[in-house]
């Protein structure tokens, strides 16, 4: 072997000039209309960004939605000491203003420049606003940004702008050709996006990727799995490696062969990439995630690929007509302050990229580097657009969803809030929904699967819940309660489990699930039309009770009667609850309320008043109450226990002619 600089080795010298290439830095190859079908695929992607922004805007931080947006403001105001450090941190176009229409607006706006994009207007500068529009959401509704969809799509956007053509109306933009570095930095993204997924997984020490039973799991703890999702799931677990095979193929191989293999290697990539975020996209429903992905991947192409393409299929007028306005040309010359200013920012982006994921990787922690990440990551980390590509690293253990039930009749009954999209009810399945993205249902699935305790999302979705905001219940399928408010709203957590396809020919149903507990405390209104949460089984109890749940009302009745669990004793609270109880054909009430009354155990001795509630009782069958009245009857007068018994008929007669208590609180 030759000694001396690698890069004379002759063996090495077609795997470098394949890396010049791959990097944009070669002689031969042109990126007019690549460059013009990733921008179409970018404007397409932020037309269903923003569509689905306008739609959600309003249950989200509007006036009556979840975190309205002056409220998510001064959350940010009070994280940092000064204005400064806050935009900084969350950069955002709220900061002119946080009124209503805002959001509206900032949305419009996004939306028509996304549309302008796609026909090839102004492309820079609606790149620009596309960008900055996304950013004050994604800054600005704390709670609401998925990390992965929105951070892919912020990425690119920011990238693209030096990247897109100059010009009110570019056309093909011969005259503005991409510089090798731009080309350089869209191919480190793509490169990042698909390597940086597949290494993850292997470095994230998952034992589902270990012992090759990841696919086995990842339809069924999916978000929202389609139908082809659920049938995957069926399928021998042999298949299931093939598809462990595929991903790492295409998220750590084909990347590798894109660079070191020449064209052929960049259309083998291409086409993997393709197959596996067509694969996803077909199953999983992750918003656009997938078709972003796939619109990047068109990166891996240049004119000439595409023209020899075409004369692959024999379409010899196409091809040449490609090929003749793949002109090459210089890029146009810029100013010493904007070419250094390009180069530095680009850079600058390039080393945050590297840092982001190495980060991530857990490489030890070097003082000088973090000397020079940590600044430029205080300045640029609130831009939100670099970021490490992570997806299905480690797979949860189990499908979780937390379903948000009310009651109106102090939790006698309860409804549940149906989801419109993502699994709650067992017999249905996720429509394709993708590229669209179902941003409050997400990300309620999300932070439920990611936080064993509820996060503060689901304490103020129950609040807005209880107060009957039409915009946060115009997220459910419809409302449970249509002409009385619920007067609490619990969250119940389940384990969701995929059924063979035995069971669902049988019985319809895609799912089966487990009770698991309340995920979060019970939100209710109180006496005083504050809302709040319960802090403890005996505070929930006493809500039931107030609401006029009578099985609470007699257990309460017990608790105060006997002094239990931590309960100091009253029997005057024990008695008004027992009557409570009684007035709702409780015959524990009854009894224990007409005790009371002949003994005189804390409240005034009554024994015809006992006699009536024990005439009650044992009118519904209870033994204990039928000896209590015969013994009773012999002690008081004939015209007393006559006078009795007639009011205790009618008593009995008012709690049969009402609806009957349930015996489940």
């Amino acid at each position: 072997m030759t000694r001396g600089n690698p890069l004379t080795w002759p063996w090495f010298r077609p795997f470098a000039r394949r890396g010049r290439d791959f990097a944009g830095f070669g002689d031969d190859a042109t990126y007019l209309w690549p460059r013009w079908l990733v921008l179409r695929a970018v404007g397409l992607v932020f037309i269903v960004v923003f569509a689905g922004i306008l739609t959600d805007v309003a249950g989200l931080i509007g006036p009556d939605g979840v975190v309205p947006l002056p409220e998510a403001m001064e959350q940010i105001r009070a994280l940092f000491p000064n204005q400064v450090e806050a935009f900084l941190r969350y950069p955002s176009l709220f900061w002119l203003s946080d009124h209503a229409v805002m959001p509206v607006l900032v949305g419009w706006l996004g939306l028509f420049a996304a549309f302008a994009l796609v026909g090839n207007f102004w492309p820079r500068m609606m790149l620009f606003i596309c960008w900055v529009s996304l950013l004050s959401f994604v800054k600005g509704w704390l709670l609401f940004s998925g990390p992965l969809v929105d951070g892919l799509i912020l990425e690119v956007a920011l990238l693209s702008i030096p990247f897109a053509p100059a010009g009110y109306r570019p056309g093909l933009g011969a005259d503005s050709a991409p510089r090798p570095l731009v080309v350089f930095m869209m191919r480190w993204l793509l490169f990042r996006v698909m390597f940086e997924s597949g290494i993850s997984k292997l470095l994230s020490q998952d034992l589902y990727w270990y012992n090759f039973t990841a696919m086995d799991v990842l339809y069924e703890t999916a978000p929202n799995p389609t139908i082809l999702g659920y049938l995957d799931h069926q399928l021998p677990h042999l298949w299931h490696i093939f598809e462990i095979v595929l991903t790492f193929t295409a998220e750590i191989a084909a990347p590798l062969i894109a660079v070191f293999g020449g064209r052929r290697g960049r259309w083998f990539a291409l086409g993997a990439w393709t197959l596996l975020q067509l694969g996803i996209q077909l199953t999983c429903n992750f918003g656009w995630l997938n078709f972003a992905s796939i619109g990047l991947g068109l990166m891996l192409l240049d004119d000439q690929m595409i023209a020899e393409a075409a004369r692959g299929l024999r379409l010899r007028s196409l091809a040449n007509f490609l090929q003749a306005s793949a002109v090459k040309l210089r890029p146009p010359p810029l100013g010493r302050f904007r070419r250094y200013g390009l180069y530095t920012a680009l850079w600058i982006h390039f080393y945050l990229s590297v840092t982001v994921f190495t980060t991530l990787a857990g490489p030890p922690s070097n003082r000088v580097l973090d000397s020079v990440s940590r600044p430029l990551s205080f300045a640029f980390g609130g831009l939100g657009s670099c970021n490490a590509y992570t997806l299905y690293s480690r797979l949860d253990p189990f499908h979780f969803v937390a379903e948000f039930l009310g009651s109106n009749d102090g939790g006698v009954t309860w409804h549940p809030y149906e989801f419109q999209h993502f699994p709650q009810a067992l017999d249905r399945i996720g429509a394709f929904s993708a590229p669209w993205f179902h941003r409050f249902e997400a990300n309620l699935q999300v932070q439920a699967s990611a936080n064993d305790q509820a996060p503060p999302i689901y304490g103020l979705v129950a609040t807005r819940l209880l107060e009957q905001k039409q915009p946060v219940l115009g997220f459910f399928a419809s409302n449970p309660f249509p002409d009385r408010p619920p007067q609490m709203i619990r969250v119940a957590g389940y384990r969701y489990t995929f059924t063979d396809y035995a069971t669902y020919r049988a019985t319809g149903n895609f799912w089966e699930r487990t009770y698991l507990g309340e995920y979060q405390p019970m939100t209710f209104i109180g006496p005083t039309g504050n809302i709040a949460q319960v802090t403890s089984s005996f505070e929930q109890l006493q809500v039931f009770a107030h609401y006029g749940n009578p099985l609470a009302q007699t257990k309460l009745g017990i608790l105060f009667i006997n002094g239990e669990e931590g309960v100091q004793r009253d029997p005057a609270l024990a008695a008004k609850w027992f009557r409570r109880a009684g007035e709702q054909r409780q015959t524990v009430a009854q009894l224990n309320l007409g005790l009371m009354l002949a003994q005189g155990d804390g409240i005034p001795r009554d024994e015809t008043e006992a006699f009536v509630w024990f005439t009650v009782a044992a009118h519904s069958g209870h033994p204990a109450a039928a000896q209590e009245r015969d013994r009773l009857k012999w002690r008081l007068d004939a015209h007393i226990v006559s006078a009795a018994e007639e009011r205790a008929a009618g008593i009995i007669s008012e709690l049969e002619a009402g609806p009957a208590s349930s015996t489940a609180p």
